[in-house]
């Protein structure tokens, strides 16, 4: 009786311990003014690589180095950001190595895939995508909805849970996505400390969500 009741206890203080850790990662602070912020971009097959990179294009070369992650398998969009970013450093010749960087996973999910094997193959994603982004310690991630972002925004905020680096989170919800969330989008509204939506009929659904009207 009395070890059930140290551990019931033990395990009572250890939630705790875990609620007060995930509320000081997952408070709003005050931003800090710097020089550069070296940003983490999720881009995917398909449509979100052409969003993600139109979206990178308005944003200044304070946010260096850029380091993009794709699925293993996804050379389209290694393309596009290779001629995204030759494009420009071509607009702006003082930048003569421009400082992004290209890494791969493994895919987490593939179209029509099945919700079991997804859930093991989102795992399996994970397993490499916590070491890289560990390694990166990016001050920010930028994602727009590819099943590849749900195990780095994870791992990102696994890093803030463990003390290692406070990992700033932004999602921008697909244009396509007029009056439902995509997969990516339920399980990110809750783990994303910007969450971006481009519809109306959005915001009215998730009042916590910011409405910028259409940025890409």
């Amino acid at each position: 009786m009395g070890g059930a009741l140290i551990l019931a206890a033990a395990g009572a203080a250890l939630a705790v311990l875990l609620a007060v850790r995930l509320w000081v990662v997952l408070r709003p602070r005050a931003a800090v003014p710097r020089r550069s912020l070296s940003l983490l971009v999720v881009a995917g097959s398909g449509g979100h690589t052409t969003e993600i990179l139109r979206l990178l294009e308005t944003l200044s070369d304070a946010y260096s180095p850029r380091h993009y992650v794709i699925a293993d398998t996804d050379e389209m969009s290694a393309h596009k950001i290779n001629s995204f970013e030759r494009n420009r450093a071509d607009r702006n010749p003082s930048t003569t190595f421009p400082e992004y960087h290209i890494h791969r996973i493994p895919r987490s999910r593939e179209v029509q895939q099945s919700w079991p094997s997804s859930a093991l193959s989102t795992l399996y994603s994970l397993w490499f995508s916590f070491p890289l982004t560990h390694r990166v310690k990016p001050d920010l991630v930028l994602c727009n909805g590819p099943g590849t972002c749900v195990p780095i925004c994870v791992s990102a905020l696994l890093l803030g849970i463990l003390g290692i680096k406070k990992v700033i989170i932004v999602y921008v919800e697909s244009i396509c996505r007029v009056e439902h969330l995509s997969l990516s989008g339920k399980i990110l509204f809750h783990l994303s400390d910007y969450f971006i939506v481009q519809w109306p009929a959005l915001k009215e659904k998730y009042p916590k969500s910011v409405y910028l009207g259409r940025i890409v």
